[in-house]
């Protein structure tokens, strides 16, 4: 059998005036970064903290590469103490727990403050283009390297710093990091601009829904459409009295066949009003599915009710069997919209009751009682239909605009895997 070779270190695609640069080469993430772990614990407990000051950069921030906002702040004296962990503008904070490996830029006018000790500062050494260093850690294959080197259990932890340092990085000449960074920071350009329009979508949508359904203690909306403006109070009704049937999923575990055609779905398959069923969803076959179905018909609506409280979805004959953390409201047709009732069920004033319903201490749980006796507010079945139509308008913009950044995201990833070179060995 013969030797294992390195493939050439080049990737499949390449900028035309690169094509004869020759391989990448492997660097150590120490030559390419100064580093500095956050300050132990006890440097920032919480008796230091002063209503402001200078700030403290968290985990979130990295995370949500967001620097808009502090939850804490340290006096001048404190910072000096602790000005090796100041930041500094193009310093990459890296997360070090929990949710570890998520990287953020720190902008060119920074706040002045300290990294906390979930954090890690990166300084990107010369010779190094900033932006291809931050798009070098976000392949897959080197936040695999970072995560199979950290210890703890459940909750993941970064190891020592030295460690980190002997990861190994492929990396071109300057000037091509130079150009790969440009081409993937102006496709992030373009992601974090569809990304603004999705979240004013959604915005639009929420002040929208705030104007269209009554206030608390009011009985009309403050934005009524014309036709509907001298047709008086919007009366009350309990949910209950809205539907045909109000019920949860089975409370036992069907028996499993990974090859058939039913899906067993909870909660957390219900998202953006549409039932997720992906390759990680648990089959059954038809006598499970017969044994356990539920009675779910075009009116129902699936909620989950046990842990992520109050997600939504419409039933669209889906072939599924519910199970505890998911119940469905039956609507009435006769009596209630099934889009007027999915977007009452999101509106501020019903999440506030059913988070003060909530029981259970580490699992939350939604009780179907709590469910069936809310009140809610609703006009007759013609006012219903026109603010269901205005916000299923809504709906599709939204829909829309999501699948469009998610198909931004998805070229981005793609382009990434052409643009960095493969690094698996191969025999000769």
């Amino acid at each position: 059998m013969s030797e294992p070779t390195k493939k050439a270190l080049v990737p499949m695609l390449r900028f035309p005036e690169f094509l004869d640069a020759g391989d990448w080469e492997n660097k150590k993430f120490g030559e390419m970064c100064k580093f500095v772990r956050g300050p132990f614990g006890g440097a920032l407990k919480k008796d230091i903290f002063v209503k402001d000051g200078y700030a403290v950069y968290e985990q979130s921030h990295a995370i949500y590469q967001n620097f808009d906002s502090f939850r804490y702040f340290i006096a001048e004296e404190k910072y000096n103490e602790l000005k090796r962990f100041s930041v500094r503008p193009n310093d990459i904070k890296m997360s070090c727990s929990g949710t570890m490996g998520k990287f953020a830029v720190i902008p060119k006018e920074p706040k002045k403050g300290v990294i906390n000790q979930a954090l890690l500062k990166l300084t990107v050494n010369n010779g190094y283009n900033l932006d291809f260093v931050k798009f070098t850690l976000e392949l897959p294959i080197n936040q695999e390297k970072l995560l199979s080197q950290s210890a703890g259990g459940a909750i993941k932890n970064v190891v020592g710093v030295g460690e980190m340092k002997e990861i190994e990085m492929s990396i071109p000449s300057f000037n091509e990091q130079q150009k790969i960074a440009a081409c993937l920071s102006s496709l992030d350009e373009l992601i974090t601009a569809q990304d603004q329009k999705l979240a004013t979508l959604k915005a639009h949508k929420k002040g929208l829904m705030q104007q269209l359904f009554p206030a608390e203690g009011e009985t009309v909306p403050k934005l009524r459409f014309p036709e509907f403006r001298d047709a008086g109070d919007w009366g009350e009704r309990q949910l209950s009295q809205l539907t045909t049937k109000i019920s949860d999923g089975i409370h036992t575990t069907p028996v499993y066949d990974e090859n058939g055609e039913y899906a067993f779905i909870n909660g957390n398959n219900l998202v953006n009003g549409r039932i997720l069923i992906d390759e990680k969803t648990k089959r059954v076959d038809f006598g499970e599915f017969n044994k356990h179905q539920k009675p779910l018909d075009d009116n129902s609506i699936l909620m989950s009710i046990n842990g992520t409280i109050g997600n939504l979805a419409f039933f669209r004959s889906e072939q599924v069997i519910l199970g505890k953390s998911a119940c469905f409201i039956n609507i009435d047709s006769r009596l209630a919209n099934k889009f007027f009732i999915y977007n009452m069920l999101q509106t501020d004033k019903v999440k506030h009751f059913f988070t003060s319903e909530l029981t259970g201490s580490t699992i939350k749980n939604l009780s179907l009682a709590t469910i069936k006796n809310i009140e809610l507010k609703v006009p007759a079945l013609p006012e219903q239909q026109k603010i269901a139509d205005c916000l299923s308008s809504l709906d599709y913009l939204i829909t829309t605009q999501a699948q469009k950044l998610a198909a931004l995201k998805a070229h981005k990833k793609g382009l990434m895997q052409q643009l960095f070179p493969a690094v698996d060995e191969v025999a000769e």
